[in-house]
């Protein structure tokens, strides 16, 4: 199914999060775990009328932060999602997609540690104060295997965010 998008897709996410991040600790064709799990804070700020959004998290266990990026293409109706992390300071490559009632699927072409891979995002709106975010790595293009989730709680933002960012 392709997943195409609306300029309003992440307008529930807008706001103050506080997050659950389990990421499996070694990756690779088989892994098994084992996982870790730290907590996060994330404040999300609209721009352009829904049509673009961007977001930090921090993660104060880990002493670094995530920046998201994501922009929404009128003409092919879907959304482009970036990330950054100041533990590197690199813009990674895109995904592309968009979301299907309350499922949004996002692809694109990575590296992980210097192999070529596919990387699929999955987000799903559990409902207004719940959302959940999964990516997985396929190194043959047929096989999935998820290596970092998030449990989102929406938070108060007066509480855990000053002027859209994370409090530290």
């Amino acid at each position: 199914m392709a997943y195409t998008g609306d300029s309003h897709d992440f307008d529930y996410f807008q706001g103050a999060w506080t997050t659950q991040q389990h990421r499996l600790a070694k990756r690779g064709v088989g892994s098994k775990g084992p996982w870790e799990t730290f907590p996060a804070t994330l404040c999300m700020t609209e721009y352009l009328d829904g049509k673009a959004t961007v977001d930090e998290i921090f993660f104060p266990t880990k002493g670094w932060a995530g920046l998201t990026l994501r922009l929404f293409d009128l003409a092919k109706r879907q959304w482009s999602i970036y990330w950054a992390s100041s533990a590197d300071g690199k813009l990674e490559p895109p995904v592309f997609g968009g979301f299907h009632g309350d499922r949004g699927e996002f692809y694109g072409e990575d590296q992980d540690n210097g192999r070529p891979v596919k990387v699929r995002f999955v987000w799903t709106k559990l409902d207004r104060d719940h959302a959940r975010w999964e990516q997985a790595f396929s190194y043959d293009d047929r096989t999935w295997e998820t290596n970092w989730t998030a449990d989102f709680v929406r938070a108060d933002p007066a509480v855990t965010c000053t002027h859209g960012r994370p409090n530290r």
